[in-house]
This record gives C-alpha cells, structure tokens and sequence, in this order.
C-alpha cells in the first residue's frame, strides 16, 4: 500500500509544484480573456472556476479513467508508474498548453489551434480527424447507456436511444449556463466522490493494494510497450481532452484559472484512474482473476457494490450510464464547434446551431446500428495519436515564444513512438515483429524531433499575449 501512497502524494504534488512550473514557463496574461472579450451568452460564458473545474473534469473523464484504468491493471502496478509520470509530465502539459492556447486564440478548437503551429495542411487534417473522433465518441456514449438502461428497466433500447438523442440535442444547441453548467458540477463531484470512496473502502477493509515491481504481470504475457500506454490514456494521457478544452477556454474569467481548471483536471483524473487501477489489481486477487472477472463494466459493478453497498450501487450505475452520457453530450457539442470555427458559421443565432447540429445527428443516430467492433478499435490509438499532434503543436508555440519548449517536446517525442510502434504491432495495425516495429517506432520519433529542431521559429503574436 505505500506504492498505493507514494503515487498518491506524487500527483498531487505534481500539480503543486509541476503545474506551477509549466505555468511560469508558459507565461499567463492581463488581458481580457475570450469569455469577457467574446461575450455571446452560447458558448462564450464567464463561469466561476470551480465550476468550471468541475465541468472539465467530466468532460474529460467520463469512463476513461476507470474502464481504461480497470483494463490497465491487468499489467500489474507498473500501471502506476505510467499513470502518475505520463498525467504530471504529459497529460496535464498537454491539457493545459492545449487549454491555454484555446484562450489565447479566442477559444479556438484544437483543429485551429494545430493550423496555426503546424500548417495548413495539419489544420485540415485535424478537422476531419477530430470531428470523426467525436462522432464516434458521442455514438459509443449513446449506444452504450442505451443498452444498460434497457437492461435494468426493460424498455426497448430504440426508446432509450431516442431519449439520449433528445437531451444530446439540448446540449449541443442550449447555452452553455442553461444546462451544462448546472447539472455537470454535480455529476462530476459525484465521480470524485466515488472514487474517494472506493479509496476508503480499499484502506478500511484491509485490502492489499500491491506494491511497485516492473514484473509484467499481464495474464496473456503482452507487452507493456506499447500497449500499456493506449490502454491507459484518460487516466494518463488523452488526445480526447484537447476536444474538450475549448469549452472552458470560452468561460474562463482570467488566465490565472488555467492551471486549476486544465492541469487540476486532469491530475483529478489521474488520481481516479490511479484508485481504479489499484481496486482493479486487488480485489479479485490478482490480474489473472481481474482478466477472468469479466468486462470492465462488471469489474466496476462489483468492486462498487461490493466496498460501498447499496450507495455503491447506485454510484456504479451512475459511473456505467451518466458519465458515458455527459462525455457524449460535450462530443458532440466540441464537434459543433469544431464546424463553426472552419466554416465560420456565427453560433448566436440558435438557426445557426441547429444547422450544424442536425447533420450531425443524423449521422450519428444512422451510425448506432452499425457494428463498431472493429472500428472502435481503432479508437485508442486514433485519441493517443491526435494528443501527440496536440503536445508538437504546443512544442511549436513555446519553441516560438524563445520559451522552454521540451516541456512539451519530450512527451510529444515519447508518444510518436508510442503510436507509431503500437499502430505497426497491433493486430488492428499492420502486425509487424515487434523486432522491426521498436526500430521503426523510434526512427520515427527522432525524425519528428529532427524536423521539429531544424524548422525556423516564428514569432508570434496571440490575443493576450504579454
């Protein structure tokens, strides 16, 4: 359990002392920001911080950081190690540099953002990329709720899915303050209090969370690298966040509330992860037992009910069926605004949201009764991919800004050959020896770092830049 501890104190420390570091190097601002300067009363909204902090929180979490912790256990507690160094090092750098520039470019979406540091071509790319993305997120987060509600109350799952749509609609459409902003805060604090509360029930049951050891453990003997490093990424690092970010970067009422809301929420979700993580490898005794358990659903389900009782079962439904919904919402609605910004279409006027919205939804509902077998797949490392565009494209801006860039640099060459090497071994990949793929992996890496050292700055001048 001192592991258990250890990485504990260890994010939140990365936040106190990490957090403020890569605040100082990235440099906060006076100026006004998008929410003041942009008032739309939609999407550019000032929202007290904690609020906001809260929002972000579940925009980003959803069940990523327990299913993808839960199958991250099956490698034993070396999943600490990638849990609390990639959240401290690179998935809080990363939301909070993606965040930041979301501020400074007037709330852009991560598509504009990536356009603007790495190209035209990039920008276009990440318009499609991204808004694929999240219409598969926001289908997987329909269907799935969908199933489990008719499972429990035994109304036709067409019916469920019709009511998900409906309430998706309103809050893609509705003012950020009208229903997000209300009901978020509280269904986050909820995951947060789950979490705490399945922490306690570990400690207070006398549960042996195990310690440190690099042994891989992984019941079907797969490799830590890099597979590990895919299957953990909410609770770690997540090209989903920067998605999200734009969001609060439109509500933010100063620079100063950066590191809480971006950096904050994502170390809140390393910490849950990190407490996923450690349920899932000890309460049924080992990663064998976690393998022969069943799906991370009812890993879940068991583990809440179980340590929590009756609550928990309630907060496991809660966990299973309102978080996957809250994440969807906010897919769709970043997919919104990720149209909006490339065909400038104004979002005032409320025609104009439904506009975008429809198609949207047309799509996705037509999607829902496609298999997604094998397609989501693809889905992990579609998300690490575009969070290592993210962190190359913040890179680019401190490289610019003559500021200490291998805050970004490092990670961003890290997850090049993380998703480089994993897309050439999986079995959704090309399949290659890991023998030819680890090669591969890190010439491709070093090349991205070549390029990037070789290109010539750019100075660069940004809505509230000092």
């Amino acid at each position: 359990m001192i592991t258990f501890f250890i990485c504990l104190f260890a994010l939140i420390l990365g936040y106190v002392f990490y957090g403020k570091y890569v605040e100082k190097i990235f440099g906060i601002g006076e100026k006004e920001t998008p929410a003041k300067r942009l008032a739309d009363g939609v999407d550019y909204v000032e929202i007290d911080w904690k609020r906001a902090f809260l929002i972000q929180f579940l925009n980003i979490a959803g069940l990523g950081p327990i299913f993808g912790a839960v199958a991250g256990a099956l490698w034993g507690p070396i999943a600490f190690l990638w849990i609390v160094l990639g959240c401290i090092f690179a998935g809080a750098v990363h939301d909070y540099i993606s965040g930041m520039l979301s501020v400074r470019h007037d709330g852009a979406t991560i598509a504009e953002i990536v356009g603007e540091y790495l190209g035209t071509s990039a920008k276009n790319i990440m318009r499609v990329f991204s808004v694929v993305l999240l219409i598969l997120v926001g289908v997987v987060f329909v269907n799935g709720p969908a199933a489990i509600l008719s499972s429990i109350t035994g109304i036709n799952k067409l019916v469920w899915l019709g009511i998900i749509i409906i309430y998706y609609m309103l809050a893609t459409v509705l003012p950020i303050d009208k229903l997000i902003a209300k009901i978020y805060p509280l269904f986050g604090l909820s995951l947060i209090v789950m979490g705490a509360g399945i922490a306690g029930g570990l400690i207070l049951k006398g549960y042996k969370i195990p310690e440190l050891t690099l042994q891989n453990l992984h019941p079907s003997r797969i490799s830590p690298y890099p597979f590990l490093f895919i299957t953990i990424a909410c609770g770690a690092i997540s090209g989903f966040h920067a998605t999200q970010s734009p969001m609060m970067a439109r509500c933010l009422k100063t620079e100063k509330e950066g590191k809480r809301v971006f950096y904050g929420s994502m170390i809140a979700e390393g910490i849950v992860a990190l407490i996923w993580a450690a349920a899932a490898m000890t309460f049924f005794g080992g990663t064998k037992e976690l393998a022969e358990a069943g799906s991370a659903a009812v890993v879940v389900n068991t583990i809440s009910n179980s340590l929590l009782g009756k609550v928990g079962g309630i907060l496991a439904l809660l966990g299973v069926v309102a978080a996957p919904i809250t994440s969807g919402d906010t897919a769709f609605r970043s997919a919104r605004l990720a149209i909006a910004d490339a065909t400038r279409i104004k979002q005032e006027p409320i025609k104009n949201r439904f506009f975008i919205a429809i198609p949207l939804f047309a799509i996705g509902l037509a999607l829902c009764f496609i298999d997604f077998a094998i397609i989501w797949r693809y889905f992990a490392w579609s998300n690490q991919t575009l969070a290592t565009i993210a962190l190359w494209a913040g890179a680019v801006f401190l490289k610019n800004s003559d500021k200490n860039h291998w805050i970004a640099t490092i990670p961003a060459i890290f997850m090049t050959a993380v998703v480089t090497t994993y897309i050439l071994v999986a079995k959704e990949g090309f399949q290659m020896s890991q023998t030819i793929a680890y090669p591969i992996g890190i010439l491709v890496a070093l090349i991205a770092l070549a390029r990037f050292i070789t290109a010539k700055s750019k100075k660069i001048e940004v809505a509230g830049k000092i």
